[in-house]
């Protein structure tokens, strides 16, 4: 990483500092991980985030494999290793898309053959929002049509947040992933 990490029980200034530390080590089960220990030296930053990244992951009507569809495509699309071992695994759990396919998701040019109507209308969807940001009406009625108002909602906001989630991880190098993956960060 570019900045060195918080500790694992790191000491804060304010009291204030110290409740973002043990509302982010509840979320993660009572530890930190690479992204926290980086996120925390700026804890107001870091409580928002946990608040934000909580929501997007556990409180959304979404199937777990839209979810981590669209997650792990941001992830390859931006060179976002940490982001994409952390959330491949979570793809290929739910057994929705098979092993070729979620191997597929690094290809960038492809676009999603194989795949049923609904993941990939989300994989298109996910490309025009990380690549290009407009998404063209026609790609956005296919979504509509396919998912309900709150999930269409839903869908934007994860892959919105993932798309900030993963330029935070390659701008600090979070979890050293630049050099295990050949990312050139020179």
């Amino acid at each position: 990483m570019r900045l060195p990490y918080i500790d694992d029980d790191p000491k804060m200034d304010t009291p204030e500092d110290e409740a973002v530390v043990q509302r982010v080590k509840e979320r993660r089960g009572g530890k930190l991980i690479a992204l926290d220990k980086a996120l925390l030296h700026a804890p107001p930053v870091a409580d928002g985030w946990n608040s934000f990244l909580k929501s997007i992951r556990t409180q959304t009507t979404l199937p777990d494999s839209v979810r981590e569809l669209a997650i792990s495509r941001v992830a390859a699309l931006n060179q976002a290793w940490y982001e994409w071992d952390a959330h491949a695994p979570l793809l290929k759990k739910t057994k929705v898309l098979s092993e070729e396919h979620v191997e597929k998701i690094k290809d960038k040019s492809w676009s999603g053959e194989g795949l049923d109507e609904k993941h990939a209308a989300v994989l298109e969807y996910t490309d025009a929002m990380t690549v290009g940001c407009v998404v063209k009406q026609a790609k956005f009625d296919k979504l509509k049509g396919l998912f309900k108002e709150r999930e269409v909602v839903e869908i934007t906001a994860t892959v919105a947040a993932y798309n900030c989630v993963s330029r935070f991880l390659v701008a600090l190098d979070v979890g050293e992933m630049a050099e295990k993956y050949s990312v050139d960060m020179k």
